[in-house]
């Protein structure tokens, strides 16, 4: 057995070896030399922007890292906090969980799995991968004329529409077509043995669909899902034209549905506004902010790679 095993696992290298000869092979080794180098190029980047941000932030962690939470946004930067940022983010992050992703999956599933092969196939897939590349800035002026101004009636009147609901739409608008591009990829990854067996022993489309396609793609979708939310939680352009708050706001009513027609602010744009100011101690404000959203984000993702593996598990 042990001989055996020994056998196949050489067998790629012997197949290998006879193929190429004794010949070395300079090119492929230059080439792999060339990818550790860009990789960690990229690594120590990033290794010196984290160092960079959480030591600039140090002195509002380790002092007030409490009071940095709960507080609210202020004019002095020794007691301003970001619990309104937060919450503003914290509704984003669910109006685009809520809405983005139920739509573009299903989008997805219906292109993939139901749509016929034809010309209109073809060209709303082009679409939706030019709308991916479309800047966030776009987007935004897209939610100011809708969701703002046409629709305030809906988002909140009384603020003239500039709410948390137009926000989340907008970014939920933002990143659909990524989720679509996305769910469609992992889609249509799943081999097409799988979906003939549930055919060939009588299963309608929609069961193939549901026991099949969807557990095996859930990893992938997962992943894009993931990575649409982190860009959600991170643009601020958008949150800009449809009119978060960058000065002082009132402590409002929290975390009910109440606040979601009120007026609101969200991590990057306090990050934005604060950035932009001389004083010494919002320097180290804003740094402390971008290691929260960042905390933030990478929660989010560890939530999604425990559903990716425990779908990877039932695959």
């Amino acid at each position: 057995m042990n001989a055996a095993s020994r056998t196949l696992t050489s067998s790629p290298e012997i197949v290998r070896a006879r193929l190429q000869g004794r010949r070395f092979d300079a090119a492929g080794f230059f080439f792999r030399l060339l990818l550790l180098a860009a990789m960690f190029v990229t690594l120590g980047l990033l290794a010196l922007l984290l160092f960079d941000v959480v030591s600039g932030g140090w002195g509002v962690i380790s002092t007030r890292l409490g009071d940095f939470l709960t507080g609210k946004l202020g004019i002095t930067a020794a007691r301003a906090g970001i619990s309104q940022g937060l919450r503003g983010t914290f509704f984003i992050g669910v109006f685009v969980v809520a809405i983005a992703f139920p739509l573009g999956v299903g989008a997805a599933i219906y292109l993939e799995e139901y749509a016929p092969h034809s010309r209109l196939t073809r060209f709303i897939d082009v679409n939706i991968r030019n709308l991916a590349g479309v800047p966030s800035v776009v987007y935004g002026l897209l939610g100011f004329a809708i969701f703002v101004k046409a629709l305030r009636f809906v988002t909140g009147p009384e603020s003239n529409g500039a709410t948390v609901i137009s926000a989340g739409l907008t970014l939920a608008v933002l990143v659909l077509p990524i989720v679509i591009i996305t769910s469609a990829e992992a889609l249509r990854a799943v081999p097409d043995s799988l979906r003939e067996a549930g055919f060939g022993v009588g299963a309608t489309r929609w069961e193939v669909v549901r026991s099949h396609v969807l557990p095996y793609a859930g990893p992938g979708i997962l992943t894009g899902t993931v990575l649409s939310l982190a860009r959600a939680l991170g643009e601020a352009a958008p949150l800009i034209l449809v009119g978060a708050t960058t000065g002082y706001l009132s402590e409002g009513a929290g975390y009910s549905l109440a606040s979601l027609q009120e007026r609101f602010t969200a991590m990057p744009i306090i990050i934005y506004t604060w950035a932009g100011r001389p004083q010494p101690g919002f320097q180290e404000a804003t740094a402390a902010a971008i290691v929260v959203l960042l905390v933030v984000v990478l929660l989010a993702n560890t939530v999604a790679i425990l559903l990716r593996n425990r779908y990877e598990k039932r695959r």
